[in-house]
C-alpha cells in the first residue's frame, strides 16, 4: 500500500475546508438581506405613522372649521327686533346666547308674520303687558291678585322691568305669547322665559301700561303690535 506524503495530506485538508468558507459567505449575505428587510419595514412604519398624524390633524381642523361656521351662523342672526305698536316703536335686544332656542322660535315666527296684528289683551299696571292671539291670561293667571306679596321674593336680573319674554309652554303648543314687564316680577321666574330686553322705547311701554282697562285687566280700546322688523344692528 502506497504511503501518502504529508504535503499531499495538507492539500487534501485544504480542499475539505473549502465548503466551510462558502457557507460563511452565504450566512453573511443572508444577514444583510434580513437587515435590509427590517430597515424597509421600519421605514414603511414611520411613513404610515406620519400619514396617520397628518390625517388626524386634518380631521381636527375640519371639526374646528365646522364649529366656526356654526358660530358664524349664530352671530349672523338678527340681534334686535323693533316692535311697531299702536303707541309707537319699541326696540328690543335679543338674548341670542342666553336663550338661543326661544330666540330662534321668535325669529321664525317674525318671518311668518305671527305677531302682525297681535293685540295686547291684558295690561296690568306696575306688573306686565301681555300680548297674544289667545285671550287667556296664560302663565300669570294665578298672579293677578292685588294681594300678592311680590316684594318678599328674590328678584332675578332677567326679571327686572322692560324685559321681553314668553310663557313656558309645551313643545307641541303653537301658542307664543309675549310679555313685556313693567316692574320686577320675581314670582314669574318659573312661568316666563326671558329672551330680550327693551333698549329703546321705554316711554312707549309706559304709554301702553297707562291705557284704561276693565276689572279683568283688558284694555277698553284696541292696543297691540302692528308689525315686527328684525335688524342685525341698530
Amino acid at each position: 500500500m502506497a504511503r501518502i506524503k504529508p504535503q499531499a495530506l495538507l492539500i487534501q485538508s485544504k480542499k475539505k475546508k473549502g465548503p466551510s468558507g462558502i457557507n460563511a459567505t452565504t450566512i453573511l449575505f443572508c444577514n444583510l438581506i434580513v437587515l435590509l428587510i427590517l430597515l424597509s419595514l421600519i421605514a414603511i412604519y414611520r411613513n404610515r405613522s406620519q400619514r396617520s398624524r397628518e390625517q388626524t390633524g386634518t380631521g381636527l381642523s375640519a371639526f374646528e372649521h365646522v364649529d366656526e361656521v356654526v358660530d358664524l351662523k349664530k352671530y349672523d342672526l338678527p340681534g334686535y327686533a323693533v316692535l311697531n305698536t299702536s303707541k309707537g316703536y319699541i326696540t328690543v335686544e335679543l338674548f341670542k346666547d342666553g336663550s338661543p332656542e326661544t330666540v330662534d322660535k321668535f325669529l321664525d315666527l317674525c318671518q311668518k308674520e305671527h305677531f302682525k296684528g297681535m293685540p295686547f289683551h291684558h295690561v296690568i299696571k306696575n306688573y306686565v303687558i301681555l300680548g297674544g292671539h289667545s285671550q287667556g291670561l296664560g302663565g300669570i293667571e294665578d298672579w293677578t291678585s292685588k294681594g300678592k306679596l311680590r316684594s318678599r321674593l328674590t328678584t332675578s336680573p332677567k326679571h327686572e322691568a322692560f324685559m321681553l319674554g314668553t310663557t313656558k309652554v309645551k313643545e307641541d303648543s303653537k301658542e307664543f305669547q309675549l310679555f313685556i314687564t313693567t316692574a320686577p316680577i320675581p314670582d314669574l321666574n318659573d312661568k316666563i322665559l326671558v329672551f330680550g330686553r327693551v333698549i329703546k322705547g321705554e316711554d312707549v311701554v309706559q304709554d301702553i301700561e297707562e291705557v284704561d282697562t276693565d276689572e279683568h285687566y283688558r284694555p277698553k280700546y284696541p292696543v297691540g303690535i302692528i308689525g315686527v322688523t328684525l335688524q342685525q344692528e341698530i
